[in-house]
């Protein structure tokens, strides 16, 4: 290994998989997931030697195991955490033997990992964390790319901070995954928690690591994979009905706790079938992560009202490849209907004079059967059978014709 070790920590990893993880463990533990690697820029490749280095990165990883003192913090700070689950995870710890990693795919990468969907849905995020930081460290001069980094920081803040321009309400910190680093990441929340804001608020971060380090609010709900799992990994389903097994299982492994729902896993007009009255109450709000935003929020305020609930009473999260320009445009749109806010991920945590990376990790098989997301944009999916993607897209339209 020639760096030194990207994961120091299992609490290393947005809150939001330890939250899934929870009632994975509690209702889906003989579940079995697979997982796949994507690098979406067209002009990326990985050499030999980075992928060797990505390759001994998750070795140390999956060398790392719960301290006493980090899971004292999970049982004592998040509310949800059954004392139970906090009990299995002093047990976990990754297994190499669950990755697949070599020189194929296109971009030079290929990483596969199949298990329980207890073990791989832990993996995605740390894994994502070391290909970023490893492919920015061999392949450009890391220095220069950090001090950049730092410069559009320093620039970027003075719009939110106050006497700024720009006004984004609630906003945390979701950059994790596509992070220019461990050090950058850090720097730039331990910034966000000193700023001085008026119009602005820093929430929190995703990253349950640093949200402990800073003493800040550790933020994250579910991820796509809640739903596809839930509603396509138990093949007696029928998957135009994933919002409402999934929903289901969350209420009851949380009742009104944690509850900001994703509405984009097989689109929101589909979701809203399911959105009825009880989950709407239930559910503090929803989150955006594809599709035109304001097309969506309209929407969702158009639905509570219809439902009797009203709209400032609840929560739209916007995280879709967001900047602080576009979270003002949005703040300023829904102002006094709706109370929003916002996961930014990549613009605060890999922000340089370079392109970023946009690589992801997704679930593409549940329990021996292909699983697909149809979001409210194009280009979001990562099924690997067109037949299941066509079979899925004709069980939503006849839904959506017939009931």
């Amino acid at each position: 290994m020639k760096l030194q070790p990207i994961i120091t920590s299992l609490l290393e990893t947005d809150l939001y998989k330890l939250s899934m993880g929870q009632a994975i463990h509690s209702q889906f533990a003989n579940y079995r997931t697979t997982w796949s690697f994507k690098c979406r820029n067209k002009n990326v490749t990985f050499t030999p030697e980075m992928v060797e280095e990505i390759r001994e990165q998750i070795k140390a990883y999956c060398d790392l195991h719960f301290t006493e003192e980090e899971l004292h913090y999970l049982d004592e700070s998040i509310v949800w955490f059954k004392s139970s689950y906090v009990d299995f995870l002093r047990l976990w710890k990754p297994r190499f033997e669950e990755f697949e990693i070599t020189a194929g795919g296109e971009c030079g990468l290929s990483i596969e990992t199949k298990g329980s969907w207890l073990n791989t849905s832990m993996y995605e995020i740390p894994t994502l964390a070391i290909v970023n930081e490893v492919y920015f460290r061999m392949a450009y001069n890391y220095e220069e790319l950090f001090e950049s980094f730092k410069k559009h920081l320093t620039a970027k803040l003075k719009r939110i901070e106050k006497g700024g321009d720009l006004w984004l309400s609630n906003f945390s910190e979701f950059g994790l995954r596509r992070r220019l680093s461990a050090q950058a990441q850090e720097l730039a929340v331990k910034t966000l928690c000193e700023a001085d804001y008026e119009a602005s608020h820093f929430v929190g971060t995703s990253n349950v690591f640093l949200a402990k380090k800073y003493g800040v609010k550790p933020v994250g709900t579910m991820a796509h994979e809640w739903i596809m799992c839930v509603g396509q990994g138990n093949h007696k389903h029928n998957p135009a009905y994933s919002n409402w097994y999934a929903m289901e299982a969350w209420v009851q492994e949380y009742g009104i706790l944690n509850g900001i729902m994703l509405t984009d896993a097989i689109t929101t007009d589909c979701f809203l079938k399911d959105f009825n009255l009880t989950y709407a109450t239930l559910f503090s709000g929803a989150r955006h992560d594809s599709g035109d935003p304001f097309e969506w929020g309209d929407k969702m305020i158009a639905h509570y009202q219809k439902l009797g609930i009203d709209p400032k009473t609840k929560t739209l999260l916007f995280s879709d490849g967001l900047n602080f320009e576009k979270a003002d445009k949005i703040t300023r749109y829904f102002k006094d209907r709706v109370q929003v806010a916002f996961g930014i991920g990549t613009y605060i945590a890999n922000d340089t004079d370079v392109e970023a990376l946009n690589i992801v990790m997704k679930t593409t098989a549940c329990n021996g059967m292909d699983v697909a997301k149809i979001s409210d944009s194009s280009g979001k999916g990562m099924c690997k059978n067109p037949a299941y993607v066509d079979y899925l897209q004709r069980c939503i339209d006849w839904r959506m014709e017939h009931e």
